[in-house]
């Protein structure tokens, strides 16, 4: 049984006190008009999170990967947009620039950002390039100490707040993805190149900032670079491990969600003088969701040990990515259900949290995309070899996180 020790059920009292007091009662609004909280990562970083799982010496809280996933988990209870502001500058942004960059770059863009002063985001999605990174078109051309990139990204989260943003862009399209390369564009150096615009009229995720991306000859330095040329699908692949873990840690925090307001309306509605939680139909449905937060907490929960102790855990990540997500959209599906006509209103959270699950089973890999993988790690076509680029510091480190 996996189990949380007294540092890590501290943080997961904090963690939900601080949602439910902070984030929580401003939620519906800013769902109503599609309004993204500009405070929200300042209020993160007052609290220590945005650098959780980094080292001290780094800037961060030196904590562990368990407790990154219950960051997730309590911030996506509350709302998902809350969680996806963590999960891509912590999950995919940092995970990337730690993991890959060299010790200088570690410290002058790992640390403020670990740090919560600036605030990254990730940077991979194009027009024809979503499941297909191999589609890839942004170029990166070398120009003196540094290059010029040239392309669109889209669908990126936090794109139009973000200081940095974790790029990917091919430095020759004849090599494919051997050609793909990662830089940490940064928004103060990137000149007139780089410009953001808000994605508007989103049908989930409506208090979450999502931006287009666009490069027009956006200068990065070469000290910008993550990792050697023609790394970046490398890079690209083992965030996007990190950043599935954090949304499947958060899809729990759906579940629980869920669950909750389910339970407490069952009590509270009668018909015929009956509590409708005494119904049978209604117990299947509550029946459903407390099964399937167990399932979805161990799932995250073990993809989060695996990484604490430095293992590759490509495969446990993206099935919990996937069951967990596919199971946040069903519930939030019964919870609605459940509450009926009051269900299908904007007073109801039950359809906020529906339109916002549906989000989790496209991006950071569709559905489909993790069937496949559980499909081809079931039939021995794929296997997880050991990392061949640990986290630095990371298990034999006097600063490793423990658990």
């Amino acid at each position: 049984m996996i189990d949380l020790n007294d540092e890590q059920r501290q943080f997961e009292e904090t963690m939900r006190e601080f949602a439910a007091r902070e984030l929580a009662p401003e939620v519906p609004e800013r769902d109503r008009h599609a309004r993204p909280d500009p405070e929200l990562f300042s209020k993160l970083a007052a609290l220590g999170v945005p650098g959780v799982s980094i080292p001290q010496r780094y800037g961060g809280a030196g904590l562990d990967w368990i407790s990154l996933g219950i960051a997730c988990e309590e911030l996506e209870y509350v709302d998902a947009s809350c969680r996806t502001a963590l999960s891509v500058h912590a999950g995919l942004c940092l995970t990337g620039i730690y993991q890959w960059g060299d010790e200088e770059q570690r410290q002058r863009i790992l640390r403020p950002l670990a740090e919560g002063t600036r605030q990254g985001c990730f940077a991979l999605t194009e027009p024809d390039a979503g499941s297909d990174v191999r589609a890839l078109q942004t170029r990166a051309h070398k120009e003196g100490d540094g290059y010029r990139l040239r392309g669109q990204k889209v669908w990126i989260s936090m794109g139009d707040f973000a200081d940095v943003f974790l790029t990917f862009a091919t430095v020759a399209p004849e090599l494919g993805v051997r050609g793909i390369t990662a830089f940490a564009v940064d928004r103060d150096l990137a000149g007139p190149g780089l410009k953001t615009t808000p994605i508007k009229d989103k049908y989930g995720l409506r208090a979450s900032d999502t931006a287009i991306v666009s490069f027009d000859d956006a200068l990065v330095p070469e000290s910008n670079r993550i990792g050697e040329e023609g790394e970046g699908f490398k890079v690209a692949m083992s965030s996007l491990d990190s950043g599935r873990y954090c949304v499947a840690s958060g899809a729990a925090g759906t579940i629980r969600a869920c669950l909750d307001m389910s339970a407490a309306y069952a009590h509270q509605r009668q018909v015929q003088g009956e509590e409708i939680g005494r119904f049978q139909l209604v117990q299947q449905m509550v029946a459903g969701m407390a099964r399937d937060y167990d399932i979805a907490r161990l799932l995250w929960m073990r993809a989060g040990w695996l990484k604490n102790h430095g293992r590759r855990s490509s495969r446990e990540s993206a099935l919990a990515k996937w069951v967990n997500s596919e199971r946040a959209n069903r519930c939030a599906d019964d919870a609605l259900q459940i509450h009926g006509a009051t269900g299908f209103s904007e007073e109801c959270s039950a359809a906020r949290y529906l339109r916002n699950s549906r989000a989790t089973l496209i991006y950071e890999g569709t559905r489909e995309v993790q069937t496949q993988l559980a499909a081809e790690y079931a039939l021995g076509y794929r296997e997880d070899r050991p990392v061949r680029r640990p986290l630095p510091g990371w298990p034999n480190e006097a600063d490793a996180p423990k658990g």
